[in-house]
This record gives C-alpha cells, structure tokens and sequence, in this order.
C-alpha cells in the first residue's frame, strides 16, 4: 500500500466517522416534525420565500351572530316581520338562545301578541329564574292581560332580585296605579325616584297621587 492509499483510506475513515456520529446524535433534521411558529407571523420560509408565513385565521360571525343582527336592525326600522323572521330561524338554531327569546318577547309586544311574548319571557325564566328583566317584562305582559295576580308575583320576584333597580319599582307601581290601588302605588313611585332621581315620570306621579 502506498503512502497516497494510506492517507486516503485515513481520510474515508474520518469522514465516514463524522457523518455517523452526526446521524446518531439527534441533532438532524427529523421527518415528520413540522415547523412551529412561535408567533403568528413567524416566517416559514425565511429569506428566500418571505411569503410563507403563518397567518391568524379570519374569524367570521356565526349564523346566530348574523340572525340578531339582521333581527336588530330591522326592530329599528319598527320592521317587525323582518324581526320575526330572522329570529325565529335563530331559534330553529337554538331554541333556548336567550338574546333570542328576549328581542322575541320584546318584538310580540310591540305587534300585541302577548300570549306570544308571555311565552318567550316565560322560557327564559325556566332557564335562568333569576333573570329579574324577564322578570319584570314578563309582569307587564301578564298585566296588559289581566293576569293580575301572576303579574304582582313577578314584579315583586323582579324586585327581589335587584330590589336597588329603580325601573322596577316604577313599573311595579304603573301597575297597581291601574288597578287603582293609589297608595301602594304611590310607595312604588317614591322608592323609584329616591333610587334615580332623573326619573322624571316618577316624580310626576309622586305629585299627583301626593294631592
């Protein structure tokens, strides 16, 4: 063997030596472990293809997002048809949707179908009884039925939930007003307008009853 095979096999051995101890090392690149960006625009590519680079995905509303606010939008414009139908197909999505229910009942009260609202109030309730707004919108409907006696139940449930909420007070009162009861009527109306004095109604009839 020469002093040129002798070198050479030398070198081979090196190489050969090199490369293994890198194949067995860990520190090549594995196939199968993706790239992990660590913030959202991380580059990919790096320099030469800056354009690939991880991207936030656009979120876009959801179908019942979409369906109140087209519901929305047309209690706006007093288009209450409009209204109905969108959140009816709302409700086909989620029959127990409270926003849902709650532009529902509001919408079946301005087209006077109370029994309609009675009942969208009604099913809020049985979700969450402690919802004080079904509540008390509940009692107006039931009152402008002449369920008189429902209507007292939940007004003073309303109150009882959030007894600092001037409103209810007030709406509780325009309901005993109507059925003549001035007195009681009239403590309602001095409780609301000690708990929110811009309540200007309330104080008017504090004047008149107080005559």
């Amino acid at each position: 063997m020469t002093t040129f095979q002798l070198l050479l096999m030398i070198v081979s051995a090196a190489v050969f030596y090199m490369f293994f101890k890198q194949l067995f090392s860990g520190d090549h690149p594995k196939r199968g472990i993706d790239f992990e960006a660590k913030t959202p625009n991380e580059q990919i590519g790096g320099i030469s293809e800056p354009d690939k680079i991880f991207s936030k995905p656009v979120v876009h509303p959801s179908r019942m997002t979409e369906l109140l606010a087209v519901a929305d939008e047309a209690i706006e414009k007093d288009d209450f048809e409009e209204a109905t139908k969108a959140l009816q197909s709302a409700l086909i999505i989620d029959s127990q949707n409270i926003d849902a229910l709650q532009r529902s009942g509001y919408v079946f009260t301005q087209t006077k179908e109370y029994e309609k609202a009675e009942e969208s109030f009604s099913l809020i309730l049985e979700i969450d009884d402690s919802d004080d707004m079904a509540h008390v919108l509940l009692a107006n409907i039931l009152h402008k039925q002449g369920k008189e006696e429902l209507a007292e139940k939940h007004h003073e449930r309303a109150i009882e939930l959030d007894s600092e909420y001037a409103p209810h007070h007030y709406n509780y009162a325009n309901t005993l007003y109507d059925l003549g009861r001035n007195k009681e009527a009239l403590v309602g109306y001095t409780r609301a307008f000690e708990l929110d004095s811009s309540l200007e109604s309330a104080q008017e009839m504090i004047k008149k009853l107080s005559e």
